[in-house]
């Protein structure tokens, strides 16, 4: 029994230029989708929707045709101050065992989906980067940071342990075991400067081409091999937990089926014509 193409697509082609969410600001352009967090007055809080919302569109980029990455940006100079004091925390201590536990399993599952996504997210952080702010930015691939990034993983100043929508898996990956260890028992802010140094920051740039900047880091990587670039966020994520043998064997694969693409095909007749003499006939 062969299957039709258009039966197979609605389950895992979509589109989502005209996407329209209500609790954060969406734009998509050139294969560039641009997620703005937008509650500026309060410097861009989470709330239990806006935490839904997130989750539900970095899963269904999963299918997304026209995406190629993402920019995740706060508005008004400031990334995201975490979960909203009043919408969350407020409820939060009201809750029993089991619905709490529904809570941070949403949470997680954010991150999850994040990480799950084939496009690569480069978080645009200025200002204010803190608590689960600062997990969205641990949780992109890239991250452009200004002199005036301050980002905290407060969760131990609000009576709560750092091991917070995966931190303790992901942070010492990124700056290291002692490091990330400071940043998690202390909840103290880690200044722009200081996170490019540890590596959290692949770079710092002004505030006013900050956003300009991500645009063309994310434009560049939308115009590269796109299930090249899906497979690379893959084995970097699941190779965490193989053996060498296994990250050889998975990337062998992984390799093998880029060979098959249409992109491997172009690069290599763009080679060829750029590298074969033209003569005028003369």
């Amino acid at each position: 029994m062969t299957t039709s193409s258009s039966a197979l697509d609605a389950g895992t082609r979509l589109t989502m230029a005209g996407f329209a969410p209500s609790h954060f600001a969406w734009s998509c352009r050139d294969g560039v989708a641009t997620v703005t967090l937008h509650r500026p007055e309060r410097k861009n809080p989470l709330t239990f929707e806006s935490y839904a919302e997130l989750r539900d569109a970095f899963r269904a980029l999963r299918a997304a045709t026209d995406v190629h990455a993402v920019v995740l940006t706060g508005a008004g100079g400031n990334f995201c101050s975490g979960g909203d004091v009043h919408d969350i925390i407020a409820p939060l201590v009201q809750l029993t065992a089991p619905d709490l536990l529904r809570f941070t399993r949403m949470t997680g599952d954010l991150v999850l989906a994040m990480r799950a996504c084939p496009q690569p997210i480069i978080a645009a952080v200025d200002g204010v980067c803190a608590g689960a702010g600062a997990i969205l930015a641990m949780a992109s691939d890239l991250r452009l940071g200004t002199a005036r990034s301050k980002t905290a993983f407060l969760f131990n100043r609000v009576g709560l342990a750092g091991c917070d929508m995966g931190a303790c898996a992901l942070l010492p990956r990124i700056i290291g075991q002692g490091r990330a260890s400071e940043l998690l028992f202390t909840g103290r802010s880690m200044s722009g400067e200081e996170g490019e140094r540890w590596g959290f920051y692949n770079r710092l740039v002004e505030p006013d081409r900050l956003l300009s900047d991500a645009d063309a880091v994310a434009g560049a990587l939308a115009s590269g091999p796109t299930f090249a670039n899906g497979l690379t966020k893959t084995m970097l994520h699941q190779e965490w937990s193989m053996g060498i043998e296994q990250a050889i064997e998975a990337e062998a694969q992984a390799q093998a089926l880029c060979m098959l693409t249409a992109d491997f095909r172009a690069a290599y007749e763009a080679f060829v014509a750029k590298a074969t003499p033209r003569f005028s006939g003369r």
